[in-house]
């Protein structure tokens, strides 16, 4: 099946729309948010089109696409609004013969392993910097910010196909690739 990967939409209406555009064109079996849906939180600015009710909208009809994972902003007041499961620290998925760790990042990351057996895939948002990156034990990825990236990134998302995992932007570009 293929996966699409988005984190950190932080109720931007704009990158809302952006996403499940590419999600359609991209054809895509499941959408895998990594948290941080609706709130901007108070360390960033507020993103372009910010508009969580409109999000809002947009992601509740979409409720059965949608596998999603708590970010650090949301709380029990998003879960109340969204039709989807949002409280969850992380998601495992079965990928062929590896677990698949969704989360958002800010409890595990790179830093803090959750447990993880070789060849198993970490993925998160949190830090709105892409990654693609085998390490000794595990991979490691991250899809970037859709509304918010830093390090001079673009707004992206990414896509796992037959053990490929693109980052893209919006226009469409790759940014990065990994073999898995």
């Amino acid at each position: 099946m293929k996966l699409m990967f988005a984190s950190d939409i932080h109720g931007s209406a704009y990158y809302c729309r952006k996403m499940l555009e590419a999600y359609q064109a991209e054809e895509a079996g499941r959408l895998i948010l990594l948290g941080d849906i609706l709130y901007h939180g108070p360390r960033n600015d507020l993103p372009k089109e910010y508009a969580p009710k409109e999000v809002i909208a947009m992601l509740n009809p979409m409720k059965n696409d949608i596998c999603a994972v708590r970010g650090n902003c949301e709380a029990e007041v998003d879960q109340m609004v969204l039709d989807f499961p949002v409280m969850a620290d992380y998601a495992l998925i079965l990928y062929g013969e590896r677990n698949l760790y969704a989360t958002h990042g800010h409890i595990y990351n790179e830093n803090n392993l959750p447990p993880l057996k070789n060849g198993d895939i970490l993925i998160h948002g949190h830090t709105h910097v892409l990654k693609a990156e085998k390490r000794e034990d595990y991979t490691l990825l991250n899809p970037g910010s859709v509304s918010i990236p830093k390090e001079g990134n673009p707004p992206s998302y990414a896509i796992l196909e037959d053990g490929l995992f693109t980052i893209k932007g919006f226009d469409g570009t790759t940014i990065k690739e990994l073999q898995l």
